[in-house]
């Protein structure tokens, strides 16, 4: 049986770099992945451009960009490898990126060039006295628990993790499940991660598609189905009181209901059955330019006066919802104005579901970090095993941030499969 010093589930962004790190300290490292190409998962990502991180992660509060049961877990290792950490290796690399919105940062030419990176990295760690070897395809077929003889289950230094595979049997003292979330089946993504948590005893949180598209009843959403491929930027929120949240992003009309930045971003914290408020004229007080209009008698039908603020199209679907909003601005009773202007500054609508984890780019939830350590990623009760990346209940907004959580989590994995050997 081939032995190393960890073995690595799941070849995405979160394994590859907790491999190079690690085997750059040293430590022998096997990859395991069953799917036909490595990190698929970047490949994708920003139109294949790779959103790898994000400049306005806040040191001194990260975690103000993620969604978690206990939000502050993901502090210390965020703190620990910032994104200007990964920006310097990116530089030294020879990677030209750019930013693109709101401190989202992409690749220049490919996200091949970011893949391309940290299978160098791996490479990298023969000049450092480690090894990463990477099986690919493979298929994990269990995984066992060898407990050193006579020990308790927290003295396990000499205890191992045995991975029957495709390509055989190997073992290691510590064993690290990098495997993702369940979004996007369609390039590979499983539950082996979460049914590994539940083998050794670990919880797993509620799991549901996050970074999503949002859907509504067909009949109720016929009088903007037309509307598909329309955008503008708005203020959509969510949640009651302190819960409340609120982006500020652009907002893409589909087919089946509501998608673009906006709607992702807020589709994470969107509770079923709950409703969402959308401010379509933000910053506009539009009640006060609606009676100025009408003020002045112009002769322009009321659509034509919202098309100041919003795409034509979309005026004309709002003013078509009711009798009173279909006639010249000057005509319009005060009543019927401040009703279209309330509406529209606080579109309320309840989605009915969403496109589900075949649309979603992350899921919610994940290896309840109550288990796990912040310091070092390893269950506190089963020594030896890690969980680091989208595996775990650490979900970031939109914008390089679960990409940060990914290498920022990776690292300290690594740093802690290095000490955990010198021991």
């Amino acid at each position: 049986m081939s032995t190393f010093d960890a073995i690595i589930l799941g070849a995405g962004a979160a394994g590859l770099f907790c491999a190079a790190r690690a085997g750059q300290r040293g430590l022998r490292v096997l990859l395991i992945d069953h799917a036909d190409e490595v990190a698929e998962k970047i490949r994708i990502s920003g139109g294949g451009r790779a959103n790898f991180t994000n400049r306005d992660l806040d040191p001194a509060a990260p975690q103000r960009h993620f969604l978690s049961a206990n939000p502050h877990f993901c502090r210390s290792a965020l703190a620990r490898f910032a994104p200007r950490d990964f920006i310097g290796l990116l530089q030294r690399r020879g990677v030209g990126f750019h930013e693109k919105h709101k401190g989202q940062l992409f690749c220049d030419r490919s996200a091949e060039d970011l893949i391309g990176l940290l299978l160098a990295e791996c490479e990298a760690a023969a000049a450092h006295g480690g090894r990463v070897e990477r099986w690919q395809p493979c298929r994990v077929r269990g995984v066992r628990f060898q407990a050193e003889s006579g020990s308790s289950a927290q003295q396990t230094s000499a205890s191992s993790y045995s991975i029957d595979s495709d390509q055989g049997t190997v073992s290691a003292p510590a064993l690290v499940v990098a495997t993702g979330g369940l979004s996007i089946p369609k390039i590979g993504a499983t539950d082996l991660g979460q049914r590994l948590a539940r083998q050794f005893g670990l919880t797993v949180t509620g799991l549901r598609p996050g970074l999503v598209p949002l859907t509504f009843d067909g009949a109720a959403w016929a009088p903007y189905a037309q509307l598909a491929g329309l955008a503008l930027p708005v203020a959509i929120s969510t949640g009651a009181k302190k819960q409340r949240i609120t982006f500020h992003e652009d907002l893409l009309f589909t087919h089946r209901g509501l998608s673009g930045p906006a709607v992702l971003q807020i589709s994470s914290y969107w509770q079923p059955g709950t409703p969402i408020e959308i401010d379509l004229t933000q910053g506009v007080d539009l009640l006060a330019e609606l009676a100025a209009a009408k003020a002045r008698g112009t002769r322009k039908l009321i659509a034509g006066v919202l098309a100041a603020w919003l795409p034509q199209r979309l005026a004309d679907a709002w003013a078509r919802q009711d009798p009173a909003w279909q006639r010249p601005i000057a005509e319009a009773s005060d009543k019927a104005l401040t009703q279209l202007a309330e509406r529209l500054s606080c579109w309320q609508l309840t989605p009915t579901g969403t496109e589900g984890y075949k649309k979603a780019e992350v899921t919610v939830g994940g290896v309840d970090t109550r288990e796990l350590s912040s310091q070092t990623m390893e269950a506190k009760a089963q020594p030896g095993l890690y969980f680091i990346g989208e595996v775990v209940d650490v979900t970031g907004w939109l914008g390089g941030y679960n990409f940060q959580w990914a290498w920022a989590s990776a690292a300290a994995c690594a740093e802690a499969l290095a000490a955990r050997r010198a021991a």
